[in-house]
């Protein structure tokens, strides 16, 4: 199977360098990050997160104690 004329051997031997070079510990915890990121960036696209669920409830007991 070939990846952009790179095989298996290769991507393993460049994952294997990747590992020496930064630990295990170290990519771990960049791959955490990210995750938390990309989840972020979700709910930035579908909107409704918890800030903005606060907003809304603010806003409404705002109106409504503006207009007793």
């Amino acid at each position: 199977m070939r990846i952009g004329g790179f095989g298996i051997p290769e991507l393993i031997l460049v994952l294997a360098i990747v590992v020496l070079l930064f630990g295990v510990g170290r990519i771990s915890k960049v791959m955490g990050e990210l995750g938390k990121g990309l989840r972020a960036f979700r709910e930035g696209l579908e909107g409704g997160g918890p800030a903005e669920e606060a907003e809304t409830h603010k806003s409404a007991v705002d109106d409504d104690a503006s207009t007793s």
